[in-house]
């Protein structure tokens, strides 16, 4: 007879509630506590599907998935972008000096950055739709704070809320991504995703300008607040739910963030991605209109239109970047790190050519700057080779932390070296930009050196012992089969330790020479622009054109201050 009950021995066949949430009955099924469960209006949505990526088509994917993470992306761009916009009328309003608008800009990165370590562990416990929703309807209220701000502290807290709140919209997308797109669709994805996220940016130049004079500033943060708060609602209750297959996470689990920070391949990326990336979010987001404005001379309106070009760049480049990048892996062999540096290299001119100030049109540098904002379509690719994929959100994680850091820093140090320089008829002198952006450039060369040093090799730094030596060990006798072997690390040990010695010593020298052409060319340059030039070398020249060969030489000789007299006499 057949029985109807059901084979527990197999596991696929075993049904469970499509309501329960698989992270509990995993816990269960340990014998863990089980957790609270969240609320209702947090636990599915109204799409929710139980299908695998791909199998639902295409169009519905985009329409219900993509759109919905992009609008969170877009906003994120564009309350990262409007300070450059809102910072003269902040200045006039508020009294704010260099220092405070740096400062009041950069809590944007600074809170942003400080929930990028935990974001990765609330996405994989709780999914990209619900993080996302909560974090927007925080970024809702900073902005309805920053409207109504009545100082310089609520315009902070609400800066900083504003960070919080789209802290997420990146990842949570590319993480929504992954759970819904084929492997085979995920980069088309990324690129859309972030091509199309990058037009804030442009939303927040030319457009912004017109709502802005209809209705000011504070008006305009309103109109955000009401359109922030209706894309959580919309991510909340359109985007579908999907759990994620545990089984794929022990890779993962292997890999802590310590463990990320400790691998020094990340540490050969990580400052040129910081510091030219966190830059160019710092200066497109802030500095460059007043760049505009006091060094250029710019009027508003060409003001605007130079940040609508360098946002149009931005939002080109995140596809340009990984489309040309792919192309040229594939059909001239180029990796991936090659063309990251080459893109870098020409955003590190762009800098050098406004510090200075090259005879070039001012939207050329700015746009190459604004560029290489996108660069992440390269770095995030880059780090996706050197840990398991499954890993990839916590690598990508561990290197937005630096890049929004950096952001921070500079858009903060800008302004407190630029305020060191009086005004001069309500504009600060273009040497204190000058200086300002000289400084940053340093840092990013020594990164861009640090990132072309030749790759570490992976050498054998240490030999175990023979498995004869336990074998005699035990036996109480010594190993003579194993003598050469233990022999030859001796003499491997002393040699390693010999080439360490030598290398520090080589590279101790090579400071050491670096140090003293340095200050030898300093030495020889003030001695030069110091040493006056003598006047009578353009006297023959002026006073005494239409002289004869015997005569000029006669006046040369008679110029020789021991000999004058006797030789003249003798003319």
């Amino acid at each position: 007879m057949r029985s109807n009950a059901p084979d527990l021995s197999a596991p696929s066949q075993v049904r469970r509630p499509a309501n329960v949430n698989a992270a509990a009955v995993l816990a269960r099924n340990r014998g863990e506590p089980r957790s609270k469960p969240l609320p209702s209006f947090l636990r599915k949505s109204k799409a929710d599907h139980d299908t695998a990526p791909g199998t639902m088509p295409v169009w519905r994917v985009i329409v219900l998935v993509l759109l919905p993470f992009v609008s969170g992306y877009y906003l994120s761009y564009l309350y990262r972008s409007i300070g450059a916009l809102i910072s003269q009328a902040l200045v006039l309003e508020f009294a704010l000096t260099p220092a405070h608008l740096g400062f009041l800009t950069s809590t944007y990165f600074l809170a942003f950055g400080i929930v990028q370590l935990p974001l990765g562990v609330w996405l994989d416990r709780f999914g990209p739709r619900r993080v996302q929703a909560v974090l927007l309807s925080v970024a809702a209220c900073g902005a309805a704070l920053f409207a109504s701000a009545g100082g310089f502290l609520e315009l902070a807290l609400g800066r900083a809320l504003i960070g919080l709140g789209v802290a997420g919209a990146l990842m949570a997308g590319l993480k929504a991504i992954v759970l819904w797109f084929s492997p085979d669709r995920t980069a088309l994805a990324n690129g859309w995703f972030m091509m199309l996220g990058a037009l804030g940016a442009v939303t927040a130049t030319a457009p912004a300008e017109i709502l802005v004079g209809q209705i000011g500033w504070r008006g305009m943060f309103t109109v955000l607040a009401c359109v922030t708060a209706a894309s959580a609602l919309v991510i909340l209750l359109i985007v579908p739910e999907r759990h994620r297959e545990r089984t794929q996470d022990v890779a993962a689990e292997s890999v802590s963030i310590a463990a990320i920070y400790r691998d020094w391949r990340f540490w050969r990326l990580a400052p040129l991605s910081a510091t030219c990336v966190g830059s160019a979010w710092a200066l497109q987001g802030l500095w460059a209109a007043p760049w505009l404005s006091d060094v250029q001379g710019f009027e508003r309106s060409d003001l605007v239109n130079h940040l609508l070009t360098m946002a149009i760049a931005l939002s080109a480049s995140a596809l340009l970047l990984g489309v040309g990048a792919h192309r040229l892996r594939r059909r001239w062999g180029v990796s991936l790190e090659l063309s990251f540096a080459g893109a870098t290299g020409v955003a590190l001119l762009a800098q050098l050519a406004l510090v200075l100030r090259w005879p070039l049109p001012p939207w050329l540098p700015w746009t190459a700057i604004a560029g290489i904002g996108a660069g992440t379509v390269l770095s995030y690719s880059i780090l996706t080779g050197m840990f398991p994929k499954s890993a990839s959100a916590r690598a990508n994680g561990a290197l937005n932390v630096l890049h929004v850091s950096m952001a921070f820093a500079v858009q903060y140090a800008v302004g407190l070296v630029v305020q060191q320089w009086p005004q001069e008829a309500g504009h600060y002198p273009p040497l204190a930009y000058q200086t300002a952006l000289g400084i940053n450039l340093a840092l990013q060369v020594a990164a861009f050196a640090w990132f072309l040093r030749p790759a570490r090799q992976s050498t054998a730094l240490h030999l175990g012992a023979h498995p004869i030596h336990a074998l005699a060990s035990r036996l109480g006798v010594g190993p003579p089969a194993a003598m050469p072997y233990d022999l030859a690390r001796l003499a491997w040990h002393r040699r390693m330790a010999d080439a360490r010695a030598q290398a520090k010593m080589w590279r101790a020298t090579a400071f050491t020479s670096f140090a003293v052409l340095g200050l030898l060319c300093t030495c020889v340059g003030t001695t030069i622009l110091r040493t006056p030039i003598a006047a009578h070398m353009l006297q023959p020249t002026e006073a005494r054109p239409n002289l004869g060969c015997r005569a000029r030489c006669a006046l040369r000789w008679s110029d020789r201050p021991s000999q004058g007299g006797m030789l003249s006499g003798r003319t």
